[in-house]
């Protein structure tokens, strides 16, 4: 099945995949343990996973093609709000080589 993936940069990856495992889980399955450093969010369309590394958040969504855009929307979306104050980028990569989606906080006042 397609892949879409984005490593971001960040000094708290156990932190953030938490609190958006917890955030997405009020209206989806979703998943974090501390123990492994990994999680995981269920949505109709696909799923997304979760990977917490000492300098990064590893997001993987996996989905049909024609609905990867709208999970790394969601995912990314979500996770730069939460990441404001660290300035978190997310840039996704489809496994067909395409560039997905770009999210940052372009407000300053986010």
């Amino acid at each position: 099945m397609p892949i879409s993936t984005a490593r971001v940069a960040t000094d708290r990856p156990g932190r953030y995949a938490k609190q958006l495992a917890a955030h997405m889980g009020r209206k989806i399955e979703a998943a974090y343990s501390d123990e492994t450093g990994r999680g995981t969010l269920v949505f109709g369309a696909g799923t997304a996973t979760l990977e917490a590394q000492a300098d990064a958040l590893l997001l993987t969504v996996e989905s049909e093609r024609e609905n990867l855009p709208g999970l790394e929307d969601v995912v990314g979306r979500h996770l730069v709000r939460f990441g404001a104050r660290d300035e978190l980028v997310i840039e996704w990569q489809r496994d067909n080589g395409e560039a997905g989606l770009v999210h940052r906080n372009d407000d300053p006042e986010a």
